[in-house]
């Protein structure tokens, strides 16, 4: 051979080795390269959460290299674990305001996965195709990866992953309240992931005794006999609503006041267990008559968690003597698992924004001109019981809403986000006073009892209680569950009906016993669940979770766990 032809042929089995050599390294590092694109493309420049998605991208890649040990194969699997995971974050943003959390991942069930594939056309068609794609991609790569990683590297590795976003997690928290921005939706699942396998290794979902000497003696379905005609009943979820005359210094219009009276005159304090924002505490509150402070760190997501394991609630109740019950929710109804949560408690017919054909925020009155004509076509079948859920009032504040429905509405002097809150509280004490005045005429044959309440104070309220205090302090009261903080109102009301029984109307009680009330007030006997609560509550005069430091509140849940009525918690 010559030198020439033998000086080609070096320099070509040169050169196809570093092609074979490029085509079996090069697709992982450009798969690397792609994460670091997603990670400064999805992550606010914050050294935590960059680190965090750090963390999770090499976490993923190492758990598939200790199954595979190939870390081709493990990258493709790993990009398409963030692509899917920022994928369904970014859907559900748009349509429920929050990221995915890694509590989702372990409270999903089928019905949620067959609720994704039905509001989203042609998924099924999209997975399909993306899975044949994924898997010729990973077959190909498969045959041309030559490395093979130790799995005990990857493990050592796995484990050092682990370990970093633990320690990240101690010295910078992951706070609940992170999903609802609209990005960083690797990190916030890699961090949520730390925060709720820990707090579940403690203690699991929720708080109960291990056992219980006493049991529920439980009584067939039907077995509730009314004193007399029970009367329809309308719960009113008040948003954002406490009187602010609790805090000093404010202006308020005339006979402010009167709106947080009962029947009787009364003016009476609910504690909940919301500062400021998540109105779904108190939604548990009232619907089950339970605590969500139970679910320690899980409180956040305890409508999405109580979905379908919780069946003890005032609907079923009212059910079991004889109510059709209804739910009308401002918001879509997979909303941290709203319509899923009270349709175990017991509501039968739930209608979200998309039903009613709501706007993102409806005058008070849409909600009510909804429920009168529903009334109207349901009352012949026997008593009806209403939830109706507000949102006029609900944050921000610092712009007019809907200025053409106060046209007569002047200044108060207050703080401009202050009367702007006022507005919007008088908008919508006028347009119950109208309610009720339809009532009246409209179904002049018909008993009413309606029970109205303020799921939390705005959060600005905070603030104002006692404007000495500095924000760490602030924080500080409300960590502690000081009652100032967490104090609204609730008030009944009746129409052609005297509310039969109010001993459970104390002038302050804790939220979960606002079920209590109902049921005493519309002279309905209780079911053993609540008879047992009845005796709590004249133990612990009108507390529940704060009464002996919550023990009450774990046997309680140790006894509804016993009688079946909360199940898998």
């Amino acid at each position: 051979m010559s030198p020439f032809i033998a000086s080609l042929t070096s320099r070509w089995t040169s050169d196809t080795g570093s092609m074979g050599q490029f085509w079996r390294v090069g697709p992982v590092a450009i798969i690397h390269l792609a994460a670091l694109i997603v990670l400064f493309s999805t992550e606010y420049y914050e050294l935590p959460r960059m680190l965090a998605f750090l963390l999770a991208w090499a976490f993923f890649n190492l758990a598939w290299l200790l199954l595979l040990r190939r870390p081709s194969v493990a990258a493709v699997l790993s990009m398409v674990m963030i692509a899917v995971l920022i994928r369904v974050s970014e859907f559900k943003y748009n349509v429920i305001w929050q990221t995915v959390s890694f509590v989702d991942l372990m409270v999903i069930d089928w019905s949620a996965i067959s609720y994704l594939f039905a509001i989203i056309p042609g998924l099924a068609v999209y997975v399909l195709i993306g899975s044949v794609v994924t898997g010729l991609t990973l077959l190909l790569l498969w045959r041309l990866d030559p490395i093979r990683v130790p799995r005990l590297t990857s493990l050592a590795g796995g484990i050092a992953c682990l370990l970093g976003l633990g320690g990240l997690s101690m010295m910078h928290p992951f706070h609940p309240e992170n999903i609802w921005l609209p990005q960083n939706y690797v990190s916030n699942f890699a961090r949520s992931g730390v925060d709720a396998l820990v707090a579940y290794a403690r203690g699991g979902y929720m708080e109960s005794d291990a056992t219980a000497t006493d049991r529920l003696k439980m009584l067939p379905a039907a077995t509730c006999e009314p004193t007399g005609k029970p009367p329809h009943i309308i719960m009113v979820h008040d948003e954002s609503a406490f009187d602010i005359r609790r805090a000093p210094n404010i202006n308020v219009p005339a006979e402010y006041g009167e709106h947080f009276r009962s029947f009787d005159g009364k003016q009476r304090d609910l504690i909940v267990e919301a500062s400021g924002g998540p109105s779904w505490y108190t939604e548990y509150n009232v619907f089950a008559g339970l605590s969500a402070r139970s679910f320690g760190k899980f409180s956040y997501y305890v409508t999405r968690i109580a979905a379908g394991r919780v069946e003890r609630g005032l609907p079923n109740a009212l059910r079991r003597c004889g109510y059709r019950t209804f739910s009308l929710y401002p918001a879509p109804g997979a909303f941290m698992g709203t319509q899923m949560f009270q349709a175990s408690t017991g509501v039968q017919n739930f209608f979200d924004m998309k039903a009613m054909r709501a706007r993102d925020m409806e005058p008070d009155s849409f909600y009510y001109d909804t429920a009168i004509k529903m009334f109207d076509r349901e009352r012949g079948k026997g008593p009806t019981f209403f939830f109706v859920y507000l949102s006029a009032n609900h944050f921000p504040w610092e712009n007019r809403w809907r200025p053409e429905l106060t046209p007569d509405w002047k200044g108060l002097g207050n703080r401009p986000i202050i009367d702007e809150y006022l507005r919007r509280q008088t908008l919508g004490m006028r347009q119950y006073q109208q309610f009720l005045e339809r009532l009246r005429r409209e179904f002049p044959h018909e008993r009413f009892l309606l029970v109205r309440y303020g799921d939390h104070q705005p959060d600005f309220a905070s603030r104002i209680l006692d404007p000495s205090l500095k924000n760490e302090a602030i924080m500080q009261r409300i960590m502690t569950n000081d009652p100032k903080y967490f104090t609204t109102y609730y008030a009944v009301d009746a129409i052609n009906h005297r509310p039969l029984n109010v001993t459970s109307a104390h002038d302050t009680i804790e939220a979960p016993y606002l079920p209590l009330v109902v049921l005493e007030s519309a002279g309905l006997p209780l079911d053993p669940s609540f008879a047992e609560q009845k005796r709590i509550f004249e133990r612990c005069r009108g507390l529940f979770y704060s009464c002996a430091g919550g023990a009450e509140a774990r046997r309680f849940n140790r006894l509804l766990i016993d009688a079946g009525l909360i199940k898998g918690l």
